[in-house]
C-alpha cells in the first residue's frame, strides 16, 4: 500500500511534525547534528483492552525510510512558515541541509507479526541524531496504524472462535 503511495508522491518528508523538524534546526545550529543518538520505540498499554499487540509496518517502515526526503516543494513550503514575531522560521542555509538529507540510521526491529506487550523495545533507531529524530513521527505513524489493525483482526479471529470471518 505504501509503494504505491510512494510511486505517486515520493516525499513522505511532511508526514512528520513542526517540533521534529525545529529540533533538528536547533541540533544543526548548534552543530550537534552528527551526535550518536539511539531511541526506543515501543508502547504503553495494549488496544481494546486486549492483552497483546500484533506487530506490523516493518517493511512499509522500511521503505519509507529508505526513500525519505525533501523534495522541493517541501523546501518551499517551509520557507513560507514564520515564527512567531513573524520572521523565517527556518533558516535558508538549514533548508538547503534538508535538501541533500537522506536517512541513514541503523534500523533494529522485532520480526513482523510477534505478538508484543507494553513497554518492550520494538524499534531502535541508531545513529546521527538529526536523522533519528527527524523520523520519529512517520515511524510511528506506520507502525502504529498497521499494528492497530493486525492486532484487531487477531482479535476479531480469536473472538471467531473457528467459524469463518
Amino acid at each position: 500500500m505504501l509503494a504505491m503511495q510512494l510511486r505517486r508522491d515520493p516525499s513522505l518528508a511532511l508526514s512528520t511534525d513542526l517540533y521534529e523538524l525545529s529540533m533538528a534546526q536547533g541540533y544543526w545550529k548548534n552543530e550537534v547534528l552528527e551526535t550518536e543518538a539511539e531511541f526506543h520505540m515501543f508502547y504503553r498499554t495494549n488496544p481494546f483492552s486486549g492483552g497483546y499487540v500484533v506487530w506490523a509496518g516493518l517493511a512499509d517502515l522500511i521503505e519509507a525510510l529508505r526513500a525519505f526526503q525533501f523534495s522541493t516543494s517541501d523546501l518551499n513550503y517551509l520557507a513560507t512558515l514564520p515564527d512567531r514575531a513573524g520572521n523565517r522560521l527556518f533558516d535558508p542555509k538549514f533548508l538547503d541541509y534538508l535538501h541533500d538529507f537522506r536517512f541513514t540510521c541503523d534500523v533494529h526491529a522485532v520480526r513482523e507479526g510477534t505478538v508484543v506487550f507494553p513497554n518492550e523495545p520494538l524499534v531502535r533507531v541508531q545513529g546521527p541524531i538529526l536523522e533519528a529524530q527527524v523520523v520519529e513521527t512517520l515511524l510511528l505513524t506506520i507502525v502504529n496504524f498497521q499494528s492497530l489493525v493486525a492486532t484487531k483482526a487477531a482479535r476479531t479471529v480469536d473472538a471467531a472462535q473457528g467459524d469463518p470471518v
